[in-house]
């Protein structure tokens, strides 16, 4: 929580991180519900948590498929920690849950967050006007997707 105070300046206007103790167990206890994991994203040296990661709303049957979040803590910011963490996140959603689609929703001026899905292989699919109420107003979002296998534009299997 105090991770979450201390990179306020970050994190504004494209994610509330939970600040208090009230907040953090409600997104505790949001998260234990069916069809949502969520995963802290450590330092493998120091053990540090640099942010969090969720893949949630999960739907299985012919769909199989959730939506990525994530935010991170200064001052881990821009050092690929969460890269690495949101990574491995991937590899457990596409694993063990055996997901087909992973969808990412990005504010299009989050040129970090952007940068960050772009490196572990999204591929924008849309636009979604008005799309998530953030900080008490319906934001404008980027929709990206990474399917397993990947494809590539053409439609072909990366794998």
């Amino acid at each position: 929580m105090a991770a979450a105070r201390r990179s306020r300046a970050l994190h504004k206007p494209w994610v509330s991180p939970p600040a208090t103790p009230e907040a953090f167990r409600a997104y505790l206890v949001r998260m234990a519900t069916p069809g949502n994991h969520a995963f802290v994203v450590r330092r493998r040296d120091t053990g540090e948590i640099v942010g969090f990661a969720a893949v949630t709303n999960i739907i299985m049957g012919a769909f199989r498929s959730g939506y990525l979040g994530y935010y991170g803590f200064a001052p881990h910011a821009g050092q690929g920690y969460m890269r690495e963490g949101v990574a491995e996140v991937l590899r457990y959603a596409f694993g063990k849950l055996k997901l087909h689609r992973i969808e990412a929703n990005v504010q299009p001026g989050n040129r970090e967050s952007r940068a960050l899905i772009e490196s572990l292989g999204f591929e924008k699919e849309g636009f979604s006007p008005r799309y998530l109420k953030i900080g008490g107003r319906w934001r404008d979002h980027e929709r990206w997707a990474l399917l397993n296998p990947p494809v590539t534009p053409s439609g072909r299997s990366r794998a």
